[in-house]
């Protein structure tokens, strides 16, 4: 009889480290995959985040179409991350030159703000379109494609279905008020600073902590002007 009983509690014994085995390799791989997601998300938010300037751009060429009696602008733009460093520069072409920037802004609780919140404490934005208004001949580009990791802000280069996760609500947060709200989220809305861009000024797109985008204007420098700088 105590033979079975020693069997018994062997079996059980062993059907315990068994289990405690198996619960430790699932709650390490659990753990590991909360560490991943954290470390992207906060990557996402230092992406997205900024307090100042978010984009550069420039008038590169301007000429004259007879068809249309208008003259074609050519703009560079130039987008920055948060560490400062420029990303992939893209280049748009429109007849006219009253272009606008047609972006999504979220701007979170002030409380968030004050306290500087280490995911709320600074309003996000994303570049949506560049356009042009003028009536049926609206022109316009897409700089980042609904409910995609835009280009640029990618975190891996492999596709990661919870990185596109967090891109889909944040596109949903931006486009729904009410969903907002009940995120800590004072405000969240599509904005589209524009102004006049011509040759031989730097516009300068900037945010503030709990602010929307605006336009500085300034002279290019005059060591730059008529120059090709080669790198």
């Amino acid at each position: 009889m105590n033979k079975y009983i020693r069997s018994f509690k062997l079996i059980l014994l062993l059907l315990c480290i068994g289990l405690l085995g198996y619960a430790g390799y699932r709650g390490y791989h659990y753990y590991q995959k909360t560490v991943r997601e954290m470390k992207m998300l906060k990557a996402i938010i230092q992406r997205l985040e900024a307090d100042s300037r978010i984009a550069e751009v420039l008038v590169t060429d301007v000429t004259y179409n007879p068809i249309t009696q208008k003259h074609m602008t050519t703009i560079k733009f130039l987008e920055f991350d948060s560490a400062g460093q420029p990303m992939e520069p893209k280049y748009f072409t429109f007849n006219g030159n009253i272009i606008q920037f047609q972006s999504l802004v979220v701007r979170f609780k002030d409380a968030y703000v004050k306290a500087g919140d280490a995911l709320r404490g600074k309003s996000i934005y994303l570049f949506w379109k560049v356009f042009i208004l003028d009536g049926n001949k609206t022109q316009e580009y897409e700089i980042s494609k609904i409910n995609e990791v835009p280009s640029g802000y990618r975190v891996d280069s492999v596709p990661d279905a919870f990185e596109g996760e967090i891109w889909k609500t944040f596109w949903r947060l931006a486009l729904d008020a009410q969903e907002a709200l009940s995120k800590g989220i004072k405000n969240a809305q599509i904005e589209a600073p524009g102004t006049k861009f011509v040759p031989g000024m730097l516009y300068t797109l900037k945010i503030e902590h709990d602010g929307g985008i605006r336009i500085d204007v300034q002279e290019i420098p005059a060591i730059l002007k008529g120059e090709r700088i080669h790198k």
